[in-house]
């Protein structure tokens, strides 16, 4: 049953499923997901998809048949590295979200948009929620 399932996915052309189709485990090596291509330090550099793999699942609320697209690795161009302005950005848009609100300190954890405030100002100090809940 396995190689029937194989055999369905089998379409290096193109003709039946419009890219070329691959089933698991079976594309060429220089043919990489985009997971690949990063733990390569690689990114597609503006190629399209040149390729698929797809596999037949029964994974519990997913059913049915899955797909993986593939970017040619010969194309791909390394990864950008961000400057030392975008990271000092980044680290100070981390910041403001990590302040309360309400009493202004770094709560050391990201505020949550559902309360938009501590934990602290919005539920009251942990001690005093313990001896609530006893």
């Amino acid at each position: 049953m396995a190689t029937r399932i194989r055999a369905r996915f089998w379409d290096p052309t193109g003709d039946r499923y419009g890219i070329p189709t691959y089933p698991w485990r079976m594309a060429p090596p220089h043919l990489l997901t985009l997971r690949q291509l990063a733990t390569h330090g690689l990114r597609p550099g503006g190629q399209g998809v040149q390729a698929q793999i797809l596999w037949c699942s029964r994974r519990h609320g997913a059913p049915g048949t899955r797909a993986a697209y593939l970017y040619d690795v010969r194309f791909a161009l390394p990864k950008r590295v961000p400057t030392a302005a975008q990271l000092a950005a980044l680290d100070k848009a981390n910041a403001a979200r990590r302040r309360c609100s309400e009493c202004g300190t770094d709560a050391g954890y990201v505020i949550p948009r559902c309360y938009g405030m501590c934990l602290d100002c919005a539920l009251g100090p942990a001690p005093a929620r313990m001896e609530e809940a006893a």
